[in-house]
């Protein structure tokens, strides 16, 4: 694979966000039709989940050096800063929980947002693939070399092979959405899904971190390697939890009271 045509382009990689967001309310959407869900709080919650989204998005990735005034002013983050999937996901999450507070509703909507997560992430990163820096050197042929120019402009080595990191995300994003269509009626408990979509991608992007071109800060892992240290192990025991057995339900005895019953 060779070179970047989009290198660093903020209107390709702007387009290819909001195709995935696009396709991922389409699917919201069709799923709340199809399960009958007639509640206009649902798209109160999509709201803020996307809003929350947004703003953690760029917010999450500001706090760089643990001495405040070492980072970069905020309104200038805000323009010109990166942007974090992972932090977007928390924002997200942030967002479900504030829309549900605020509109009182009490439903579980997991197995709602999977696959359109999945979905809307699988687009998205189309975009960063055609215009960031894809990764670390790789021996492979399939690594992507860009030009002394577009190096210029993303940063990194020109002229050789880099892993296509990006493209393994894809293919992640691509699989975990056909699975999650496949499971989305299967899982025991109602918000399981969603579960399990976030750990395997907690997983795959701590595994996938050793070949981005992020800045690694401690024994050799990158920040985002750190935070999810943090979450995988409970997200492991989240997920251990779906495949428990349901209680058995207890039927009910009537009182017996004075030799009567109740």
């Amino acid at each position: 694979m060779i070179g970047l045509p989009f290198a660093g382009s903020g209107l390709v990689h702007g387009l290819f966000m909001g195709l995935g967001i696009a396709a991922g309310l389409a699917l919201f959407a069709y799923e709340v039709r199809r399960r009958n869900l007639r509640d206009d709080r649902l798209w109160v919650i999509a709201g803020m989940c996307l809003a929350l989204a947004a703003i953690a998005s760029r917010m999450g990735t500001w706090w760089q050096q643990l001495d405040p005034s070492q980072n970069e002013p905020l309104l200038q983050w805000w323009s010109d800063g990166n942007r974090s999937v992972l932090a977007a996901l928390v924002g997200a999450w942030i967002g479900v929980l504030l829309g549900k507070r605020m509109t009182g509703y009490k439903e579980s909507t997991g197995d709602l947002f999977a696959p359109s997560v999945a979905l809307a992430m699988a687009i998205g990163r189309i975009g960063c693939l055609l215009t960031e820096l894809p990764g670390h050197p790789t021996g492979g042929p399939w690594g992507i070399v860009v030009t002394p120019e577009q190096a210029a402009i993303i940063g990194g080595p020109a002229g050789v092979g880099l892993h296509p990191t990006f493209a393994y995300e894809i293919a992640f994003q691509a699989i975990a959405f056909v699975w999650l269509w496949r499971h989305r009626d299967r899982l025991p408990r109602p918000g399981d899904l969603f579960i399990v979509y976030v750990a395997a991608y907690a997983l795959f992007r701590f595994c996938v971190e050793f070949f981005r071109a992020n800045e690694q800060v401690w024994f050799g892992m990158t920040r985002p390697q750190w935070f999810l240290l943090c979450t995988l192990p409970l997200l492991a025991w989240r997920v251990s939890r779906i495949w428990r057995p349901l209680p058995t339900p207890v039927d009910e005895v009537p009182a017996i009271i004075g030799g009567q019953r109740d």
